[in-house]
């Protein structure tokens, strides 16, 4: 493509050297550069393309898009406000524009964006649609399986998928949209038929400082990415019932389809049954209502079908697509997926890595036990850890969210990267402390089913085989915080590592 078609839309301060050039490439990273590319400088975490130029120069780029620097001898430089920005725009002309062609609906909130993909995925199917999916998870689109690097793709690679799925039929698009991917300009450009919140919680300090920043970031996809979108029809779903639902929509001139368990909302379930066999219900919309029965488990998961039938519903479509798509969704990997065994214990691998998730889970595990007493017989153990190099303002949360809803917690650890994971556990124990439960060793076991406790143990395949001793049938082991990962990140090494696995070997299923 020629530069100066590739550049139209971008914001530019001033460009220098020839501009009718062709461009037979676009990179951002310059070890990807090859001959007559364009090379975008951007500034990342741990390193700034513009230290990169000369690089990018020597193996063929012909064009530099970047902020600030000296002008580029033989080469034309484009300089612009941001880079970013800019990368976004000239990625989606070099595509053709994808977005446009498609349907497209974006996610975002602390929780459950996976889920709630999931459910839309399979509703789209049922109405015969060709679906895909951008996710924590993966990315996927007709016989494309691609292990996800980031929730939300850098803006380059967001396009080239998006392009590669309108070459394989696909015609609508659920995409998770994560704050980095919102605050680095990521979907920068793309063209949103509807966006959803899930909910909000704290998550993500180390990267957004505070908790304001964060949020503001989320609130990108309503006020800018869905605004800015020339798309008719386009509509914004959310969560009425969470604290910050009305407040991400505020001055979004669109229509609002507000969804949750109060009966002012325009999406609610009623007749809701909670068990460990799924949740049943009666979904109610503005054109009647329907039941519905789930093999998902929990209430928070009750919300993500209210967020997914909310949005199918703005899409048009009818009741029985709703209802059909919610209902073959079995299971989503590693959420609140529970691990098959013939000892009659309730195992569940789950994701939660915030407070709040943990919370969510642990209360979704609370409503369909029995809890009739406190000399009841099925106990909840719960194993978890937290991340290393990341927000630490979380840890303690965890381990008071643990505390207060498990009856025995085994601290753990999770990806500890560059720190030390008796570190981390601490903090995480401090959080347990706060509510003065007593902290059990290996000697003591015996005891644990009369007094709520917890221990430390920070070998992660120990500390499940340890759990799933220690339960009873009918007593429930969650092991969260890792869900779908099947590594483990210690150092700056990678090693092979699945909760599911480890839990079947536990379990002598394996």
């Amino acid at each position: 493509m020629e530069l100066m078609k590739l550049l139209e839309g971008v914001e530019i301060k001033k460009i220098v050297g020839e501009t009718r050039k062709e461009i037979e490439g676009i990179a951002c990273h310059s070890r990807q550069v090859g001959k007559n590319f364009l090379f975008a400088a951007i500034r990342g975490r741990e390193a700034d393309g513009h230290r990169f130029i000369e690089e990018a120069i020597e193996k063929g780029a012909e064009a530099i898009l970047l902020e600030e620097g000296p002008e580029v001898n033989g080469r034309t430089a484009i300089f612009v406000p941001n880079s970013r920005r800019a990368l976004a725009r000239v990625a989606s002309t070099f595509y053709g524009n994808p977005s446009e062609r498609m349907r497209l609906i974006g996610i975002t909130g602390t929780n459950g964006k996976t889920t709630t993909t999931f459910l839309l995925e399979s509703i789209f199917k049922k109405a015969g649609y060709g679906a895909g999916v951008i996710g924590t998870i993966n990315y996927r689109y007709g016989q494309k399986v691609v292990p996800a690097l980031n929730t939300t793709p850098e803006s380059l690679d967001l396009q080239r998928i998006l392009w590669e799925m309108l070459g394989e039929g696909i015609s609508h698009v659920i995409m998770e949209v994560s704050s980095h991917g919102l605050d680095l300009d990521r979907i920068f450009g793309c063209q949103f038929d509807g966006a959803i919140f899930t909910n909000f919680t704290s998550d993500h300090l180390d990267y957004h400082q505070t908790l304001e920043r964060y949020f503001e970031s989320k609130q990108k996809l309503f006020s800018e990415a869905l605004m800015r979108s020339q798309k008719a029809g386009r509509f914004a779903v959310t969560n009425h019932d969470d604290p910050r639902g009305e407040k991400i929509v505020r001055g979004v001139d669109l229509p609002i389809l507000r969804y949750g368990l109060g009966s002012s909302c325009d999406f609610s379930a009623t007749e809701v049954t909670l068990s460990f066999e799924g949740i049943s219900c009666r979904i109610r919309t503005p054109k009647g209502e329907f039941p519905l029965h789930s093999k998902l488990i929990g209430r928070f998961n009750l919300y993500n079908i209210l967020a997914a039938v909310t949005a199918g519903f703005g899409m048009g479509l009818p009741l029985e697509i709703l209802k059909e798509g919610v209902e073959s969704v079995e299971g989503v990997p590693g959420r609140f997926e529970k691990v098959a065994n013939r000892k009659s214990i309730h195992v569940i691998v789950d994701y939660a890595h915030t407070h709040d998730a943990l919370e969510r889970v642990l209360l979704g595990l609370r409503d369909t036990l029995v809890i009739s007493s406190r000399d009841r017989r099925e106990r909840i153990i719960t194993v978890f850890g937290c991340g290393g190099d990341r927000d630490r303002t979380k840890r303690p949360l965890m381990g008071e969210a643990a505390g207060k809803y498990s009856d025995l917690v085994i601290i753990t650890s999770d990806n500890p990267r560059t720190e030390n994971p008796l570190a981390i556990i601490g903090e995480v124990e401090r959080g347990i402390q706060s509510l003065a439960l007593e902290e059990w060793h290996r000697n003591e076991m015996e005891a644990w089913r009369s007094k709520k406790g917890y221990l430390k143990v920070p070998d992660r395949r120990e500390a499940i085989r340890l759990a799933i001793q220690l339960a009873r049938s009918e007593d429930t082991v969650l092991i969260a915080g890792k869900g779908h990962e099947d590594y483990q990140i210690i150092g700056k090494q990678k090693i092979p590592f699945d909760d599911r696995i480890e839990a079947r070997k536990a379990l002598g299923e394996e």
